[in-house]
C-alpha cells in the first residue's frame, strides 16, 4: 500500500488532511489540522514515514535487522535512546502491574505462537522451561547498567549475576539469552511519537491511529474526536463493524491515548477451554476461561498517552475484571471501560467515572 494524502473538509473548520500508509504489519492513518503550519502535507508524510522506519529498525522483533532482533539473537549492539527508553519504561510498567506486563517474557510468547516464532499449544514442560528464562525480575533495571566500556550491549550482560546461573524447573542450567518483546506497547509508543512530531510542527488538532490511537483537540467539524469501542464477540475481526459504544475525547489540546485490548480475535480452544492471545507472563499460560466464569472480554483504557493506555489495557486483560477495576480506580488520569461476560453468556459493562462513553449500542 502506497502512502497517500487526502483533504478532509467540515463545517466551521477547513484545512484538515489525512495521511495514510503501511507500517508494523498494518495500515496507519493521521488526520490533522494544517492551520498555521508551514510544513506541507507531503513533507509531514515523509517525516512520519521516517519516524516509523526508525521505530521498525529499533524496536521490531519481526525485522531481523533491528536492534531488538540483533540483541535477542546475541549480537553485541550499540543501543540507541529509543531502545534504552523503552526498556526503562517497560520496567516501570512491570513494577506497577506486579508482573502482569512483562516484556522480558519473550520465550513464553514464542512457544504459544504469539511472539516472533511460530508454535502453539506447548507442553507443560516447555512452558516451565520458557518461564525459567523469562522475566524482568532476572534482568538489570536499565540497559545502561549492562553497557560495555565502549557503549555496546550484549544481552547476556543484562541478566543479574545472582540469577545468571540458576536452574530451570527440571534442574537444568538456564543459559538462554533474554528475549525482549515490545509488542504490548510498541503501537502505542508509535502513536505517541508521531503525535509528538506533529506537535513540534505546531499541530494542535489531530487523530493519530497506528494500530493504537492518540487524539488531541477537535476534528474537522470542530467537535471532540469520537472513537468506537468494538463489541468483543468471537468473530468480530473487523474494527468498527460491530460497536458496543462510542467514546468521545476531551477535546483539550493535551490529548489522550485510547487503546482496547481483548481476547476475542485471537485465541485457542483446547479441552473445552478458551485460551486467549493474552499471555499471563507470571504463569506462562494464556488467560483461560471456563464457561462458568465471569470473564473479562475487553479492556479499553484512556490515558494521557497511548503507550500507557496500551500497556495498562494489556495488563488489565491479564489480571481480570475485579483487579482491573481496582487498578483503574487507583490511578489518577486513567479511565477504563471493561466488557465482561456472565456465566449465562450475557454481556455486561463497567465504566470508570471519567470514561466519556457518549453512546451505548443497543443489543
Amino acid at each position: 500500500m502506497a502512502a497517500a494524502v487526502s483533504l478532509l473538509t467540515g463545517c466551521g473548520q477547513k484545512g484538515y488532511v489525512q495521511l495514510t500508509g503501511y507500517a508494523q504489519g498494518g495500515t496507519w492513518s493521521v488526520k490533522y489540522n494544517t492551520e498555521g503550519l508551514k510544513a506541507r502535507p507531503a513533507e509531514v508524510l515523509k517525516g512520519i514515514e521516517a519516524i516509523l522506519s526508525d521505530i521498525d529498525t529499533s524496536l521490531s522483533g519481526y525485522n531481523k535487522a533491528s536492534l531488538l532482533s540483533r540483541l535477542n539473537t546475541g549480537d553485541t549492539i550499540r543501543p540507541n535512546g529509543m531502545l534504552a527508553g523503552m526498556y526503562r519504561r517497560c520496567r516501570k510498567y512491570w513494577q506497577e502491574t506486579e508482573g502482569a506486563l512483562d516484556v522480558a517474557a519473550g520465550p513464553v510468547f514464542d512457544i504459544w505462537g504469539f511472539g516472533f516464532k511460530n508454535d502453539s499449544l506447548p507442553s507443560h514442560t516447555l512452558v516451565l522451561e520458557a518461564l525459567a528464562s523469562s522475566g524482568m525480575d532476572r534482568l538489570l533495571p536499565s540497559l545502561e547498567d549492562a553497557l560495555l566500556p565502549d557503549g555496546r550491549l550484549y544481552a547476556g550482560d543484562l541478566v543479574e549475576r545472582a540469577v545468571a546461573c540458576t536452574a530451570d524447573f527440571s534442574g537444568n542450567p538456564v543459559d538462554g539469552l533474554p528475549q525482549l518483546n515490545f509488542n504490548a506497547v510498541a503501537q502505542g509508543f508509535s502513536a505517541d511519537t508521531v503525535a509528538g512530531y506533529l506537535r513540534s510542527l505546531g499541530v494542535k488538532d489531530m487523530l493519530v491511529d497506528i494500530g493504537e490511537i492518540f487524539c488531541s483537540g477537535v476534528n474537522q467539524y470542530g467537535k471532540p474526536w469520537k472513537i468506537g469501542v468494538d463489541r468483543p464477540t468471537d468473530g468480530n475481526n473487523t474494527p468498527g463493524a460491530d460497536l458496543d459504544g462510542i467514546w468521545e475525547s476531551s477535546g483539550l489540546p493535551e490529548g489522550q491515548g485510547i487503546v482496547t485490548s481483548g481476547n476475542y480475535r485471537k485465541f485457542y480452544i483446547k479441552d473445552g477451554r478458551k485460551y486467549s492471545h493474552t499471555i499471563d507472563p507470571r504463569t506462562g499460560y494464556p488467560v483461560a476461561s471456563e464457561p462458568s466464569d465471569t470473564t473479562l472480554l475487553s479492556a479499553t483504557i484512556a490515558a494521557p498517552c497511548s503507550e500507557e493506555a496500551d500497556a495498562y489495557a494489556t495488563a488489565c486483560m491479564v489480571i481480570g475484571l475485579a483487579k482491573a477495576r481496582e487498578f483503574i480506580g487507583a490511578r489518577s488520569g486513567l479511565e477504563g471501560y471493561l466488557i465482561y461476560s456472565l456465566p449465562d453468556g450475557s454481556m455486561e459493562e463497567w465504566a470508570s467515572g471519567g470514561f466519556n462513553l457518549i453512546e451505548k449500542s443497543k443489543d
